[in-house]
């Protein structure tokens, strides 16, 4: 019998969008090294199902089901209050919910646009409620999923609503938000022992970008999906960053392959990270 990974024992694991895809290779995978991982879905009963598929597969019945909504703030919040209600630590956080929005401009129940609320403004307002408790949990570690298109993406501080609405440019400026605050969350922990970091999980054949979805457009994903590698391939460097001795004292990067690599040159732009950080604070009412 092989023996059982323990390099994660003791450790606490949220991984958001944790039902399907990415996020439940993920899941499965700290919860096989022996993590406490806390699956947040946004269905009961798919999350359900792959709760009840990571425990029989890893062996490890500490594996929890947390509900949320992320293009709801109300919900967002609701989850960090269940969570600190049942855990008093937490040492890796993943930021792995996406999702992408075509054809016409759609609002939250917020009255944000959907595409940017939920791929930026979720993991933005998430990540700072729980700052405390991962300070406290310190050594931790932040991993924000971003992607590859963000290297398309422009940040227009004026128009973060997208009046004027293109889907794949707005999912871009979603991605490009998300590295600008990775960097900009990294300097300001420095000292804290707590790291951020980011990464393009590769191209992957999920389901992403099929939800609410027009049937053409859904067949264009699956048909580009069929080339893509499995979800435990993009996984790869999520659970590389969550747990590897290798990156424990690196933050602030952007990773590919689980090799660091330059993101985007415009992300670097320490002046638009900061500008940037403001007006997402108003819009999540931090």
């Amino acid at each position: 019998m092989p023996l059982v990974n323990t390099s994660m024992q003791g450790k606490i694991c949220m991984v958001t969008g944790a039902n399907s895809g990415i996020g439940k290779a993920t899941a499965l995978a700290l919860a096989q090294m022996g993590a406490t991982v806390v699956m947040v879905c946004r269905d009961r009963a798919r999350g359900e199902e792959a709760r009840s598929e990571i425990t029989t597969k890893s062996r490890n019945n500490a594996v929890d089901l947390l509900l949320a909504d992320l293009s709801s703030q109300q919900s967002i919040r609701h989850l960090v209050e269940n969570f600190q209600h049942h855990y008093t630590h937490l040492h890796v956080l993943i930021n792995n919910a996406g999702a992408a929005f075509p054809g016409r401009r759609r609002e939250t129940v917020d009255g944000l646009e959907m595409t940017f609320a939920v791929n930026y403004l979720a993991p933005f307002l998430l990540t700072n409620l729980l700052l405390d408790v991962l300070k406290a949990s310190a050594p931790a570690r932040i991993v924000n999923v971003s992607s590859n298109s963000h290297e398309a993406g422009f940040i227009q501080l004026d128009d973060l609503q997208s009046e004027h609405y293109r889907s794949m440019r707005v999912y871009g400026q979603a991605k490009l938000a998300v590295v600008l605050f990775t960097y900009e969350l990294a300097r300001r922990l420095q000292g804290t022992e707590v790291t951020a970091n980011c990464l393009h999980p590769g191209f992957v054949a999920t389901h992403f970008g099929r939800r609410d979805a027009g049937p053409a457009f859904r067949l264009l994903v699956k048909l580009i999906g069929s080339f893509g590698t499995s979800p435990q391939e993009g996984a790869k460097t999520s659970i590389y960053l969550a747990s590897s001795t290798k990156v424990e004292s690196v933050t602030g990067k952007y990773f590919v392959k689980s090799i660091p690599k330059r993101s985007a040159a415009i992300s670097y732009d320490e002046s638009l990270q900061r500008q940037l950080w403001e007006p997402s604070a108003k819009l999540v009412n931090l």
